[in-house]
């Protein structure tokens, strides 16, 4: 397998048209693609006119996505759903996908969601060029005035990095963040097992001792929680300590259980779904400005 220092790994090259690098987001992209193909035919059969079971979940689910993309980009564009729920879906799995700690977040890479935001702004492109004709698209980047021209295509270039930059930059900064921080943990759990062995046995069994009759009192006389947590972590160092002087279950990363797995489930799951929804309402305000009402074209006129 073969490191790619500019992001995912790359599992294989097929050769031709010069390589094509299969890496973990292709992988990952694929896996959730062929999940929500499966996901779509099998929740698409056998409807019942008195739904029950997932089918009330599911239609729950699509009512939802109608009237919010009825509200947010009017009900002449209901026709625009389907993209919108499967630009949601793709974003909040491919960020989840990285929770099975094999595979790679799919958004944790830059190129797959500015595929994404890319093909936005062609729809709003295409719409545009429909509506006012290709040369109607073209005088739009000289108004209000002709100096305004180089702004305005910044403005369009600006469109689809922000929307990439602002989703990749989450996923994967939450990423490195939890991963750096879990570097660091087992690096102090290390060195704090290491000086509480350097003794032999003695610290650690102290500390084990220390920490049980702290555990003990703490039950019997109903204290406060700190003495609850000293005594337990009293104990647990001091377990740990003793394994490690006697060889046994060496380097284990202590300080690194709960926090990293507390910090990954507000990055991976909270800020994912987030991500996942805000790029979606961005998408859905673009291409509903893009694709004004009919009423509204004619008063333009």
């Amino acid at each position: 397998m073969e490191l790619d220092v500019t992001g995912a790994f790359i599992y294989f090259t097929i050769p031709v048209f010069g390589g094509i690098p299969i890496t973990q987001t292709t992988v990952s992209s694929f896996l959730v693609t062929v999940f929500l193909i499966v996901a779509s035919i099998r929740l698409g059969k056998n409807l019942k006119k008195r739904p029950d079971g997932i089918q009330v979940l599911v239609e729950k689910g699509v009512s939802m996505l109608y009237n919010m993309v009825g509200e947010s980009m009017g009900e002449h564009n209901l026709h625009w759903a389907p993209f919108i729920g499967t630009i949601f879906l793709s974003s909040i799995l491919g960020s989840y996908i990285g929770l099975t700690g094999f595979l790679r977040s799919s958004t944790a890479d830059l190129s797959c969601v500015m595929v994404w935001a890319l093909s936005v702004s062609i729809i709003i492109w295409y719409n545009n060029i429909k509506a006012n004709g290709f040369l109607g698209w073209l005088k739009g980047f000289t108004e209000p005035i002709a100096v305004m021209t180089p702004m305005n295509i910044i403005g369009e270039i600006a469109q689809p990095v922000s929307m990439a930059f602002r989703h990749f930059g989450n996923v994967a900064g939450g990423g490195v963040i939890t991963s750096i921080l879990y570097v660091a943990l087992s690096g102090a759990s290390s060195a704090l097992l290491n000086l509480v062995a350097s003794n032999g046995y003695a610290v650690g069994a102290v500390l084990l001792v220390a920490g049980i009759a702290l555990l003990i009192w703490n039950h019997q006389k109903k204290h406060k929680k700190r003495f609850l947590i000293l005594g337990g972590a009293c104990a647990v160092i001091g377990f740990f300590g003793l394994l490690q002087a006697a060889g046994i279950l060496s380097g284990v990363p202590v300080l690194a259980f709960g926090i990293p797995a507390v910090l990954s489930c507000y990055f991976d799951l909270f800020s994912g779904f987030v991500q996942a929804y805000v790029f979606t309402l961005l998408t859905m305000v673009y291409i509903g400005n893009s694709c004004p009402a009919p009423e509204n074209k004619e008063a333009a006129q």
